[in-house]
C-alpha cells in the first residue's frame, strides 16, 4: 500500500463526526488521513442494496467517484433472531422516527418475551474501494452477541444501544465506557479487520 509521499486522504462515505473520529484513530498507524464525504459534496446515496454488504459498497463507490480517492463506507444495523433479522438493513429507519422511536417500536415487537428468546447481535460491514470502478472491494464484516433489554438502560452511545445487553460485561451497550465500546463493538471488530487487511496490501 505505498503510495510513495502522494496524498494518502481516504474519504469516509459519511457526515457523523463520531464515525469519522472513531476510524481516523484506528487508520492513524498507517499513515492514511481520513476525511469527511461533506468536504467533497458527495450526496447522499439511496440505500438500495439488500445487504449491509451491498449498501456499503453503494456509498463507498460514490464517494470515490465524487472524491477521486479511495474510500471507506460502513453499514451497520441490528438483527434479533426472533424478527427473522429486522430491524436489520433497516435499522436506522426501522419506525419512521428517531432512536426513540425505534426503541419503542422494538421493544413492542418483543413484548412478553422470555430473555432466551430475545437474542440479537449487531452487525457492521465495513468496505474499502481503491476507485469508483474497484473490481475487488475489500470487505470486512463483524458482528457483536447480544440480547434485547426489555426496557433502556444508559446514557451512552445512541440507536438500540440502550436495549442491547453485552453479557460479558452484564450491562447494556449504552452503558459501556465510550473506549471500551470502541474496543469491543462490531463497528471496532470489523475495523481491526479492515487494518489487517490494508496492511497486507
Amino acid at each position: 500500500m505505498s503510495n510513495h509521499g502522494q496524498d494518502r486522504s481516504v474519504v469516509l462515505a459519511s457526515g457523523n463526526a463520531g464515525k469519522l473520529r472513531e476510524l481516523a484513530g484506528i487508520l492513524a498507524p498507517l499513515g492514511l488521513q481520513l476525511r469527511s464525504q461533506a468536504e467533497f459534496a458527495v450526496p447522499e446515496v439511496e440505500e438500495t442494496g439488500l445487504s449491509f454488504v451491498e449498501n456499503a459498497i453503494l456509498k463507498a463507490r460514490a464517494a470515490a467517484q465524487y472524491s477521486g480517492h479511495p474510500a471507506i463506507a460502513d453499514d451497520s444495523g441490528l438483527e434479533v433472531d426472533f424478527l427473522n433479522g429486522a430491524p436489520g438493513i433497516h435499522s436506522a429507519r426501522y419506525s419512521g422516527g428517531g432512536d426513540a422511536a425505534n426503541n419503542t417500536r422494538l421493544l413492542a415487537a418483543l413484548d412478553g418475551l422470555s430473555p432466551g428468546l430475545r437474542t440479537a447481535r449487531f452487525q457492521c460491514a465495513l468496505v474499502y474501494m481503491r476507485h469508483a470502478l474497484d473490481p475487488m472491494p475489500l470487505v470486512c464484516q463483524a458482528s457483536w452477541e447480544g440480547r434485547i433489554l426489555d426496557a433502556p438502560r444508559g446514557d451512552n452511545g445512541f440507536g438500540y444501544d440502550p436495549l442491547f445487553y453485552v453479557p460479558e460485561y452484564q450491562c447494556s451497550s449504552a452503558e459501556l465506557p465510550a473506549e471500551l465500546k470502541n474496543r469491543i463493538s462490531h463497528r471496532a471488530r470489523a475495523s481491526a479487520l479492515l487494518l489487517e487487511a490494508l496492511r497486507r496490501r
